[in-house]
Parts: C-alpha cells; sequence; structure tokens
C-alpha cells in the first residue's frame, strides 16, 4: 500500500516569481500563505481578477520591467531604477527614452547579436582544427595545415 502523493507547495515569492508579478502587489492571503502546484496551474490557466490586473498595469518585477523596455537588470540599475514600475510608468519612459536607456538598450542588443553569432557558432560544423594549435587541419592528412611531413 502506497502513501498518497502530497502536493507540493511553494513559497509565496517562488509562485509570484513564476507568475511574473511583483510580491508585495499581490493580496495579503496571497502572500501570507503556502501556494500549492495545482494552484499555481490553475492561476495560470484561470487568472483571478486581482492577478490580470497586475499583469496588465502592474507595477511590475524588475525582469519584467527589463524586457519590456529591452534592456538587463543589470542595466535597470545602471540607469537607477530600484523599484518596480507600472506599465504607464514603463510607456512614459518608452516613449521618451533618457540617455541611459538609449545606451543599455544598444548595448543589450550588442550582447544578444554576440550570444547569437555564438550559438550559431556552436551548432554550424566548421572545419576540423588542431586543438592544440588551434589552427585548422590539412583536409587531407589531418596535420596542422602548413606542416610538411618528414
Amino acid at each position: 500500500m502506497s502513501k498518497p502523493k502530497k502536493s507540493q507547495a511553494m513559497k509565496p515569492a517562488t509562485a509570484a516569481e513564476k507568475l511574473d508579478v511583483y510580491l508585495p502587489a499581490t493580496p495579503k492571503e496571497f502572500q501570507e500563505g503556502l501556494i500549492s502546484r495545482e494552484e499555481l496551474d490553475e492561476m495560470q490557466r484561470n487568472p483571478p481578477q486581482w492577478l490580470a490586473d497586475l499583469r496588465r498595469d502592474g507595477p511590475h518585477p524588475r525582469n519584467v520591467v527589463a524586457a519590456r523596455l529591452r534592456v538587463s537588470n543589470s542595466g535597470l540599475a545602471r540607469g537607477g531604477v530600484t523599484e518596480a514600475l507600472t506599465t504607464a510608468q514603463i510607456a512614459a519612459l518608452a516613449a521618451d527614452p533618457p540617455a541611459w536607456l538609449t545606451r543599455e538598450r544598444e548595448t543589450y542588443a550588442e550582447v544578444q547579436r554576440e550570444q547569437r553569432r555564438l550559438q550559431e557558432r556552436r551548432e554550424t560544423p566548421d572545419r576540423p582544427t588542431d586543438r592544440a594549435a588551434g589552427r585548422p587541419a590539412d583536409r587531407g592528412t589531418g596535420r596542422p595545415a602548413g606542416r610538411a611531413k618528414r
């Protein structure tokens, strides 16, 4: 005879992170109790009104603010944004971007391009290399290019 499975429960901070909401803006009953995996799944399928309102209007957690402004979390900190922002505040920043936001967007875009380039490089098989020297191998012999056979 096996024991009935006990539902996994998580802290409110973990549940808020999974729901992409700012924990201090959630209702007290959400902040004070444990949330089961089933409750979380139900909230994702059928969000209660408070959750729909928070996702639409905010305040939003840092990761959501950063994503909506197209910058990194570190970029937000460098720009002096330390508190949660509402959708209206994010829209105002995006409509008339300060110098730090423009600079951080450029930096973030450059980092993203470099990550895509490296990913493509990892996925694309290129010429074999002499691993020790980091040089391309001679295709016919497998020896490093430029080395003559003795």
